[in-house]
């Protein structure tokens, strides 16, 4: 594990439509410096199948994003692994939240439950649109693209993010 620096540097500038937040970097993206490495990773192929990119970006290709109006960050940063591998202290929700409000998404996916408990400081959190928002950012919880997640997969709610961004780019 890297505790000595940003593992992965944010992709966050202001007015993007989406800002995906994950936990923490995984082994395979520590290992490579690219988000969301591992090839049974199903990150790149919703982007892709729910048109929130026009084609099926590879990891290699992550500054892409930007040019999608997408995002990515992690809760934290200095530090990578699996989930259970994170200690409480790694995660810095305070510099999570000032970042994005200081970008102001349209939309905060977190990728994953525990991002979004950890985040909302709440037990139990559901998929989908939150009731509550960061500023004006809508808060979205979406199920984990990861492999270890895959019990818990189902698209539709990536679908109802992209159709949301969908709505606003058409106003």
């Amino acid at each position: 594990m890297n505790k000595s620096k940003d593992v992965l540097p944010d992709l966050l500038r202001r007015n993007l439509d989406l800002v995906i937040c994950g936990t923490a970097v995984g082994p395979r993206s520590a290992a490579t410096g690219r988000y969301y490495a591992g090839s049974s990773n199903k990150f790149w192929t919703i982007l892709n199948d729910t048109g929130l990119t026009s084609y099926k970006l590879s990891p290699n290709e992550y500054q892409h994003l930007g040019e999608f109006g997408i995002g990515l960050t992690d809760l934290a940063k200095k530090t990578s692994g699996v989930d259970s591998d994170i200690e409480c202290k790694d995660y810095d929700i305070e510099g999570f939240k000032k970042k994005l409000l200081e970008c102001q998404p349209y939309i905060i996916g977190f990728n994953g439950k525990k991002a979004a408990k950890l985040c909302l400081d709440k037990d139990r959190v559901n998929y989908g649109r939150q009731d509550v928002r960061l500023g004006e950012s809508i808060l979205f919880v979406l199920p984990s693209t990861s492999s270890n997640a895959w019990k818990y997969w189902d698209p539709k709610y990536w679908h109802q993010v992209a159709k949301l961004i969908e709505t606003k780019r058409k106003r």
